[in-house]
């Protein structure tokens, strides 16, 4: 890594979605990442909402406990402003956001982290994440009921435990303050990234010396070449001796980076505080496939329709692989049943014998058998048709083989009388 600190912040909309729901910032000592939902009416808009809110905590402190501090507070001021946006756009009803955020403060970090997007630490060439997802499946993941493989292909990956937005008044934040130094390299990202490259990946990514916004880049195609089925944003932040002149200029990226666009252009106000806008009536309620309240009943559904999908996956296979297995023994009998359908002539001791089925084994098992021992000895054969019965000679049916054994009768005893 280079001796001055760098940093770099990349949205990329992706191959499926037609509008950016993430915000990005590297700033000059705050870094955040939102990954907004709610569909293409407020997800871009929640993001981008808490993003601008949360980057007014973009200033010097004396200690990283006073970041940390105001981390959590910017956050919550941000999730009273959705609340307030909610209230006086009912069209935006639904929307939230997850919230990544680390300000650097000396030689210690402070991170805020809320949702499923991660913040990421590579540290002497080895990847750590910081973060822990919000998600129904990382419980399942800590609970050792999934392991983290599973858990990138369940098909409920999406479902977060705990979002921005206007659900809560006071959302449970996950807050810490960590040492870094000189060399550390900083990723903070969107589940676009995390949910599409492994690991490994970006851990070989990360490790490359190079520029902060050249590593975005490769991060961002390589979530590209996976399929990017979601919008990516990566913000990248290297630990150096001293701040970089590029990197002191603050980069907003994503729907924060446009002006807020309301589809409702006369907005609804209201004296109600805005805990109280939290739970008022909304038509359209968070979408259960991006967020679900943390409840225990509910975890309990969740566990439990979890397990009977389980059980009719393993019942989908039980039968496929008994109708397969069935299938192949059909198969087996018919093709037995034909083989048996073939003749052959052929010796066996030095007579000529016919034989049912055909000349090839499957294992320790023959497809042939003797089925008529002629008699007719091999020596009396003239030594053309010596050569074919050693070499067989292939029929159709019994009576073709019938048929070739009585010419090599006839044959026979016309040698044997002119033998006399």
């Amino acid at each position: 890594m280079t001796k001055a600190g760098d940093s770099a912040a990349l949205s990329h909309v992706g191959k499926i979605r037609s509008n950016n729901q993430d915000s990005g910032y590297a700033g000059s000592h705050l870094f955040i990442v939102a990954d907004g939902m709610g569909g293409h009416a407020g997800g871009d808009v929640a993001s981008a909402i808490a993003l601008k809110r949360i980057i007014e905590a973009d200033a010097v402190y004396t200690s990283a406990q006073d970041a940390e501090a105001a981390l959590q507070s910017a956050i919550i001021a941000a999730n009273n402003e959705l609340a307030d946006a909610v209230f006086e756009h009912p069209e935006l009803g639904g929307m939230g956001t997850t919230v990544d955020a680390i300000a650097a403060v000396g030689n210690e970090i402070a991170i805020a982290h809320i949702g499923d997007s991660r913040i990421y630490l590579l540290r002497d060439g080895e990847l750590s994440q910081i973060t822990t997802d919000h998600t129904f499946v990382q419980r399942l993941v800590d609970s050792g009921r999934i392991t983290e493989e599973e858990a990138m292909v369940h098909p409920r990956r999406s479902v977060l435990m705990r979002v921005l937005g206007d659900v809560d008044s006071n959302p449970e934040i996950d807050t810490m303050v960590m040492g870094t130094h000189p060399g550390d390299r900083w990723l903070l990202c969107s589940d676009g990234l995390s949910g599409v490259v492994d690991k490994d990946a970006i851990e070989a990514t990360l490790a490359q010396e190079l520029p902060a916004r050249q590593v975005g880049e490769q991060l961002v195609r390589k979530a590209l070449d996976g399929g990017a089925p979601d919008n990516v944003t990566v913000v990248i932040y290297d630990v150096g001796v001293e701040r970089s002149a590029n990197a002191q200029t603050p980069v907003i990226v994503g729907s924060a980076s446009r002006p807020l666009a309301y589809q409702n252009e006369a907005p609804k106000r209201s004296g109600l505080l805005p805990s109280l806008r939290l739970h008022s009536a909304r038509p359209n309620p968070l979408a259960s496939s991006h967020f679900e309240p943390a409840s225990e009943d509910y975890l309990d559904e969740l566990i439990e329709e979890d397990a009977r999908r389980a059980r009719r996956r393993r019942l989908t296979w039980l039968v496929g692989t008994i109708a397969l297995v069935l299938a192949l023994l059909l198969a087996g009998l018919l093709g037995y049943a034909w083989t048996q359908s073939r003749y052959f002539v052929g010796e066996d001791s030095n007579t000529v014998v016919i034989y049912q089925g055909i000349q090839q084994d499957i294992g320790p098992f023959s497809l042939s058998h003797e089925f008529k021992d002629t008699g007719i000895p091999v020596s009396l054969l003239s030594t053309y048709d010596r050569q074919q019965v050693e070499q067989t000679l292939s029929a159709s049916s019994l009576e073709e083989a019938e048929e070739i054994v009585s010419r090599l009768r006839t044959t026979t005893s016309k040698e044997g009388e002119g033998g006399e």
